[in-house]
């Protein structure tokens, strides 16, 4: 295991136990959180994106504002719906959000997951054309994406700019030299970890995935993580990828842990979602030895080179803090990293 970051989902409700009661108790805390981390030694502070919802929706100010409070924490997201995004727009706010971070910003997206609203993507201006799937419009905006962040100009300019233009086509600014290779694919399937693969992204692979197989999440993500090495190592790339899983941890190290974790063993949960029928990963709670020994036995972090842990954000920045701090003194050492 090389590097360890958090993956936060930005709840805030106005619940009585609840730390986060509005959106800008997430947003700043979120802030505070990623420096807290980046002072413990963790390697990435990684937000999920959800519309409609009381959650974090909107990355780009608050990856740029980590950026700015941080300077050696990598930044990201996990994941970003394409089906919601202008692939243009995206390109000049992914470029200014990196170059604020110096070149930190690991950015995942990917179809999405199922909606608060139907068709939410529609109120945003998209529409999937004949014949295509919504799916299919959140995979073309990604390949859209990608072209416009290799940083070739494309645009014919004016004869008559505002501005003296340089030579020959333009692009868009700001451009972010290296994102390109820093662009991950948030996939639930074999076939789409294939896809992520031929098309030169890193792959996320969650805590929840198509039951390929009947197996455990972490036999079946295994094998999916395999088939993307085998398809990229097909695809000829001239660099190596990075592979994330999520995986949600809790040392119990005292008695607030034990009051919120300390329930006994979880397993896997199969459920329907979108219509697919899916695997959702346990979560794993115990004394810090008992963790390495299940984690240890967990094939999917033996596959991946980096573990983003999903955190329980409405308990507030310090509770977050030290779970964190448990995870990489007690924990992570034992599997391997640093």
């Amino acid at each position: 295991m090389k590097k360890i970051g958090f993956l936060s989902f930005g709840h805030w409700s106005a619940s009585a136990q609840s730390a986060t009661r509005s959106a800008s108790d997430v947003l700043l805390q979120s802030i505070d959180l990623a420096v807290a981390a980046e002072e413990l030694g963790a390697d990435g502070a990684y937000f999920r994106v959800h519309h409609f919802a009381q959650q974090l929706a909107s990355p780009f100010p608050l990856l740029a504002a980590v950026g700015a409070r941080t300077s050696r924490i990598e930044i990201g997201t996990g994941v970003i719906d394409m089906r919601y995004e202008n692939p243009f727009y995206m390109a000049e706010d992914a470029g200014s959000a990196d170059l604020i971070s110096r070149g930190r910003l690991q950015l995942g997206i990917s179809r999405g997951s199922p909606e608060q609203v139907i068709e939410g993507w529609r109120h945003f201006g998209y529409a999937p054309r004949e014949g295509e799937s919504d799916a299919e419009m959140g995979r073309r905006h990604a390949e859209v994406l990608l072209d416009l962040l290799r940083g070739e100009g494309f645009a014919e300019p004016s004869p008559n700019p505002m501005f003296p233009n340089p030579p020959g086509l333009l692009r868009v600014e700001p451009h972010a030299p290296g994102l390109r290779r820093r662009i991950w694919w948030g996939s639930a399937s074999n076939a789409t970890a294939i896809w992520a693969a031929q098309r030169g992204m890193n792959l996320q692979s969650s805590t929840l995935k198509a039951d390929e197989s009947g197996e455990p999440l972490h036999v079946q993500q295994a094998k999916q993580i395999r088939l993307y090495r085998q398809a990229w190592k097909e695809a000829g790339h001239d660099w190596q990828p990075r592979v994330s899983v999520s995986r949600s941890i809790f040392p119990l190290m005292n008695d607030r842990d034990r009051a919120y974790f300390g329930r006994g063993s979880s397993s896997d949960q199969i459920g329907v979602i979108d219509n697919m029928r899916a695997v959702f990963g346990r979560s794993y709670a115990a004394e810090p030895e008992q963790l390495i020994a299940q984690l240890r036995a967990d094939e999917g972090i033996a596959e991946a080179d980096t573990l983003l842990l999903t955190i329980p954000n409405q308990l507030g920045v310090d509770y977050n803090a030290h779970v964190l701090d448990a995870i990489l003194t007690h924990v992570a050492p034992a599997l391997g990293w640093r």
